[in-house]
């Protein structure tokens, strides 16, 4: 019987995921079609229920149903209950599961990168759903101090909230990108994550900064979560003053890596996965 899994969001035709996920079923030698699904916000239950069938193995979650699917689960995995968020679903014989493998994603991600969070002051760019998974990823892993920056100041200190009620150990704080205070955390930072979508493509903010990376301290890392361009405007301009930068790719193959392997429980191909959403991406900026 042929499976079928996919990601679901509004809108994915942009999305590359069937792309890699594809390439890295069929390289497992796993008889499953990986589908983009675009879905309508009032039908998304109906949907999610449907996964249970004896064919379907789950599905990815993205924009903008990270957190409205997490309700329809009738389980979660604690990561996913920390971040309030899930990007996995994995069927398990009716019963559906929910995951958030944007935290090990991003962890690898960065590890790959040779950069390690550890006592690291760092700085979110944004506070939706992937920041949230990114915050909970930097806190297990040591930082020291976490500035939350969002347009909707709101949203923002709800994150922050959230993080303090269940980690004492680090220093939270909160503010607008218009905050006097801006300029003091971005000249401290060890780490700053981009996570909003400024400067992806297709976006009216394509080609646009988040910040000035003339703002940043001489050593400060910058992570940018966009992966499509490859090579965001934000990551070019970091890089071009001597500083390190990394875009969002390798964080969307490894997170999809890590639920290909829940839903499969093998190992997944992530050579295999990383080479062949490179190439979709080159294609796409023919």
């Amino acid at each position: 019987m042929k499976r079928r899994v996919g990601v679901i969001g509004h809108p994915v035709a942009h999305s590359i995921s069937p792309r890699f996920q594809q390439a890295g079923f069929d390289a497992a030698g796993i008889d499953a079609r990986y589908q983009a699904w675009d879905l309508q916000p009032s039908v998304l239950e109906t949907f999610i229920n449907e996964l249970r069938s004896d064919d379907a193995l789950g599905a990815n979650v993205t924009i903008p149903f990270k957190e409205a699917a997490l309700r329809h689960m009738d389980g979660l995995h604690q990561t996913a209950r920390f971040v309030g968020a899930i990007n996995t679903i994995v069927n398990n014989e009716g019963h559906l599961q929910g995951y958030n493998t944007d935290v090990t994603g991003f962890q690898r991600s960065l590890a790959e990168a040779g950069f390690d969070p550890r006592g690291a002051r760092a700085v979110l760019w944004g506070a939706g759903g992937a920041a949230r998974a990114v915050a909970w990823g930097l806190i297990w892993r040591g930082v020291d101090s976490l500035i939350i920056v969002n347009r909707t100041t709101v949203r923002a200190g709800r994150l922050r909230h959230d993080l303090a009620a269940a980690s004492a150990d680090v220093s939270l704080s909160s503010m607008g990108p218009d905050d006097e205070r801006v300029l003091d955390a971005l000249g401290h930072a060890d780490l700053v994550v981009q996570c909003t979508s400024v400067g992806l493509k297709g976006n009216e903010t394509e080609g646009q900064l988040p910040f000035e990376p003339s703002l940043l301290a001489a050593d400060a890392f910058v992570a940018d979560l966009i992966a499509n361009p490859v090579e965001t405007s934000l990551v070019k301009a970091v890089r071009e003053t001597g500083r390190r930068a990394i875009g969002g790719l390798p964080m969307l193959v490894y997170q999809g890596a890590a639920s290909f392997e829940l839903w499969t429980e093998r190992e997944a191909p992530v050579e295999v996965m990383l080479q062949s959403a490179a190439e979709a991406m080159s294609e796409a900026a023919v």
